[in-house]
């Protein structure tokens, strides 16, 4: 079964500049800066690309939890990352591309010329479909953002003015994690699923990973294409140390005029048995120009309804203490109207999610 984690989380940040959009078309300054921002039904709505939560969450995961990123190489206009994820776990959740020829070399490790004495290459092109899936950021409400104007001043003559857009917003982001995908590679010819070179193959089996059999794709003749998956211990700690990421996740734009806390304020985490993500409306904009944002106790009860028989084990979710405390009771009552819903502090649930799915890896 193709178990995947589903996470919706609610962030709370007052006068932040999160992600920019380079240089303002709208200011007076020179020197402005825009914050990043979309419309929708003629309302601006402030996000952070989902690009950038991903580099919060690597840089999160080297810092806090020990990962060796993959050393990245730079040719020309291209960038890869080694694209080992047998060795380098951000290469694993976090998915690549690299389009590269190797020289192909003898036992001494000498290099193989061909008749016009020239080094034979090998293509080693592979790719892989990042487990972890997000969204972008993006404010509940419409916000109206504020220009702030700074100046650089610590220097004979006039002072340099600069500009930045400031904003305060509730927002909001999803991401699924394929529990399966994690620590599983495919080695066979197709975009997306060669993963692993042969020798990248060779020396994970050789360092204990096991061949199973591919439960969605066959090959011609039926027979199911082979996998190599790595140890459970390792998965484990991959996907455990991903999401555990979200308690201590830091970054953003601005931060030595503009430091905020980027960790959830409320968080909902659930295993399915679908990649469709069930939870995008659990906080909407309320009023006629939606400019307060709420949660969706009503619609939070549809999905667990509509979604129940696609739930394993406990949904949890958690709350900071002082965040939209107006909905304590009804979460509350939620956690006693359905079984399988656990309401804790942000932490809390993380750390409990996290021993559930310990348990539902196969």
């Amino acid at each position: 079964m193709n178990l995947k984690t589903q996470g919706f989380i609610l962030l709370d940040v007052d006068i932040v500049a999160l992600n920019n959009a380079g240089k303002s078309t709208s200011s007076n300054f020179d020197n402005a800066v825009a914050t990043k921002k979309v419309y929708k039904n003629g309302r601006a709505y402030t996000y952070v690309s989902g690009q950038a939560w991903r580099y919060w969450w690597r840089e999160c995961l080297k810092t806090n939890h020990a990962w060796e990123l993959s050393p990245v190489t730079r040719d020309t206009k291209i960038a890869f990352t080694d694209a080992d994820p047998v060795v380098y776990a951000d290469d694993d959740v976090f998915g690549y591309m690299k389009a590269a020829k190797d020289v192909v070399r003898d036992e001494d490790g000498n290099p193989i010329l061909d008749k016009k004495g020239k080094e034979q290459k090998e293509d080693v092109t592979v790719t892989r479909v990042s487990p972890l899936k997000n969204s972008a950021i993006v404010s509940v409400t419409g916000v109206t953002t504020a220009e702030n104007w700074s100046s650089m001043a610590r220097q004979d003559g006039d002072s340099v003015p600069y500009s930045k857009e400031e904003y305060s917003a509730i927002m909001k982001g999803m991401f699924s994690l394929d529990l399966f995908q994690v620590g599983t590679f495919a080695n066979y010819n197709k975009t997306g699923f060669k993963n692993l070179t042969d020798k990248i193959k060779e020396e994970a089996i050789a360092k204990g990973a096991l061949q199973i059999n591919d439960p969605f794709v066959k090959t011609k003749s039926g027979e199911p294409q082979k996998l190599v998956q790595l140890d459970k211990d390792i998965r484990e700690r991959r996907i455990t140390d991903t999401i555990s990421a979200l308690k201590t996740i830091s970054g953003c734009a601005m931060q030595t005029n503009n430091m905020a806390d980027v960790t959830p304020k409320f968080v909902v985490l659930a295993t399915t048995t679908s990649g469709n993500h069930p939870f995008s409306h659990i906080a909407v904009g309320e009023g006629q120009k939606s400019e307060r944002a709420i949660l969706n106790i009503e619609g939070l009860k549809e999905v667990l309804n509509d979604y129940k028989s696609q739930f394993k084990g406990t949904i949890f979710i958690g709350k900071r203490s002082g965040f939209m405390d107006e909905y304590n009771d009804d979460l509350k009552s939620l956690a006693t109207e359905f079984e399988n819903v656990k309401v804790l502090s942000i932490n809390q649930a993380i750390d409990q999610y996290c021993e559930q799915v310990k348990k539902q890896l196969p």
